[in-house]
């Protein structure tokens, strides 16, 4: 294995295709609900396999727009998330333009605006692992573009807290910037999406995380229609059109939200508490950030170390976590507890053997 990840723009491929990979038979490390299967959809019989649109079919952008209370001309569907947030940030920032995103977090919402040219700040959290809105806003000014923001953050699991929106929504509305929200782990975009409190916000979302689709690599952009028009203009020279197929299975995803919303909640709601009573029995090694609304949870590491090598420690048990440093930060791992609970409690076992073999006895936990 190679002996360090932050030399790669996107330490995560490195991390997740390269380190681990073939290397567990416990995924605890990946930010998704697990995963549903090809037998969970029925199968579009007589589909005609043409190249279908740029924007997504019809039926797929009406549900999408359903789920935040839009019109289907303000949705964009792509080949994932990712692609959405590419194509945001090639439309919208040139060469000088200054970016506010957020640390620890995905690294494209920093690397792709620091290719283009742009002047990049890097905000973190504060300590109760929120994102830190009150420093963006003072880093806010006439040359800022654009703000990438994810809530619930993917690794921390945390939202930006209501009493900070307003502020960033003056800040923004002050210089005309925009807002791209990365909204992978909003399971009710209508209800708790940002989108409706900035008028030049837009959100990305897809069938991946709360659903449990990743497979499909179906996203959206949902936001201004001229925006929306303009970044599937640019997937002309991305990935063209969508997939009729996964366009289909993702529409049908979709049309039985209430069905996977129920799935995801029982997953979420039982693995939080397995995880945090196993936490307790760590706790000169982990702290726990509660997470909100997310299938994942973000342990702070107390003890000597890298997480990295704590990571790869317990790859050799043969299950897989993620370390801080594919976050772009250091001391914590993210771990995913979405899982059966005879999956999660083998896996967490694991750790526990991995622990031992350093001296760190679990306790019991106090409830």
């Amino acid at each position: 294995m190679t002996t360090a990840l932050t030399d790669d723009g996107y330490p995560m491929h490195r991390w997740f295709f390269e380190d681990a990979a073939g290397r567990y038979d416990l995924d605890l490390g990946d930010s998704y609900l697990d995963c549903g299967s090809v037998d969970d959809l029925p199968y579009p019989a007589g589909l005609s396999l043409d190249y279908g649109s740029n924007r997504g079919s019809v039926p797929l952008r009406e549900l999408v727009a359903g789920r935040y209370g839009r019109d289907a001309a303000d949705v964009g569907v792509t080949h994932g998330a990712q692609e959405a947030l590419y194509l945001l940030h090639r439309v919208l920032l040139r060469p000088g333009d200054h970016v506010v995103a957020f640390t620890p977090g995905w690294p494209q919402a920093w690397e792709v605006p620091t290719e283009l040219g742009c002047r990049v700040d890097r905000v973190g959290t504060t300590p109760d692992g929120d994102p830190d809105i009150a420093r963006a806003v003072r880093l806010i000014g006439p040359r800022t573009r654009a703000v990438v923001l994810n809530s619930p953050c993917n690794p921390t699991g945390r939202r930006v807290p209501e009493r900070d929106v307003a502020s960033l929504v003056t800040a923004l509305r002050a210089h005309g910037s925009h807002l791209i929200l990365d909204e992978e782990y909003v399971a009710d975009l209508a209800r708790d999406s940002l989108l409706g409190r900035y008028e030049r916000a837009v959100s990305v979302s897809g069938v991946s995380k709360v659903y449990g689709f990743p497979g499909l690599r179906t996203g959206w952009m949902c936001g201004p229609a001229d925006l929306v028009a303009a970044a599937m203009e640019r997937k002309h020279s991305t990935t063209l059109a969508n997939s009729v197929l996964t366009d289909a299975l993702a529409a049908e995803v979709l049309r039985r939200h209430d069905h996977y919303l129920d799935r995801y909640l029982r997953l979420t709601s039982g693995g939080i508490e397995v995880l945090r009573d196993w936490v307790a029995r760590h706790p000169d090694v982990f702290r726990l950030l509660k997470p909100q609304g997310t299938p994942f949870a973000w342990l702070v590491m107390t003890v000597a170390g890298t997480s990295l090598a704590f990571c790869r420690e317990v790859l050799r048990a043969r299950v897989l976590l993620m370390p801080a440093e594919v976050f772009g930060t250091e001391r914590g791992l993210r771990i995913t507890f979405a899982r059966e609970e005879s999956v999660l409690r083998e896996g967490l076992r694991r750790i526990d053997a991995v622990l031992a073999a350093h001296g760190h006895s679990a306790g019991r936990a106090d409830r």
